[in-house]
């Protein structure tokens, strides 16, 4: 009987060892231990968003928006209500394009160094801002500084928005040469990437068409990030990868 038992044993393991080398085990992304931010997505489709923080000044906008709609291309501008105030009509230039105007604060502060109060307060005044220019309240979030903990994420996901960070980071904001900008996007985007520039950083005009034509030719398209990222059945793995269920 217990050399039966044994011939069975054998017999389901090798069975095993042959289901495995024609089906080899898939390597699951390990669920976030932290409420974090969505970074990028975990797609195939070879989709990706370009994102742009306005905090300060106004020298590009339009400039931005014509390289854009050349290339037909809608972005995601996350702005800050101050930002706002002082430029309307560049928040409702950017809207009449098509481009998703996002909630990047009211006043840029540093957000973990806020009480849940202070954080909704802040985000709440900036969409105001937003939807009376717009008509249309935003419902993404972006901290400024990227700088988040796992009650910011939190509360803004009470407060109705998504978190949003990025994954590749152009460094437009050191003015690196315009050359640069576009190998180090170009070398890290990959699909479901999000893609951080800044309004008003003094190269980005310069680098952004080369960016586009790259992406475009590596047979990348672009979408906003409202509809890049999922809004239910997903969960975020350790990276801050947003992953379909």
């Amino acid at each position: 009987m217990r050399f039966f038992q044994i011939k069975r044993m054998l017999a389901l393991l090798m069975t095993c060892a042959a289901a495995a080398a024609v089906f080899p085990a898939t390597t699951f992304a390990a669920r976030a231990e932290r409420d974090l931010p969505i970074y990028c997505v975990g797609r195939d489709d070879n989709v990706v968003s370009l994102s742009f923080d306005a905090a300060w000044g106004n020298e590009d906008t339009q400039q931005l928006i014509d390289i854009l709609a050349e290339h037909d291309i809608k972005a995601t501008f996350f702005v800050v209500g101050e930002w706002v105030d002082k430029y309307p009509e560049s928040v409702k230039a950017l809207f009449d394009a098509g481009h998703e105007v996002m909630n990047h604060s009211n006043t840029h502060p540093h957000f973990t160094q806020l009480s849940p109060a202070q954080m909704a307060a802040e985000v709440k005044a900036c969409a105001d801002k937003i939807e009376a220019v717009t008509g249309v309240r935003p419902n993404l979030f972006r901290p400024p500084y990227g700088d988040y903990n796992d009650a910011v994420v939190s509360t803004m996901r009470q407060e109705g928005f998504y978190t949003i960070q990025w994954d590749v980071d152009s460094l437009d904001w050191k003015n690196p040469g315009s050359d640069a900008i576009v190998k180090r996007v170009l070398e890290k985007t990959k699909s479901g990437s999000i893609i951080l520039f800044h309004n008003a950083a003094a190269q980005t005009p310069a680098a952004l068409p080369a960016i586009l034509d790259g992406l475009i030719a590596r047979g990348f398209t672009f979408a906003p990030v409202s509809e890049l990222i999922y809004k239910d059945g997903f969960y975020m793995d350790h990276t801050g990868m947003q992953v379909k269920e």
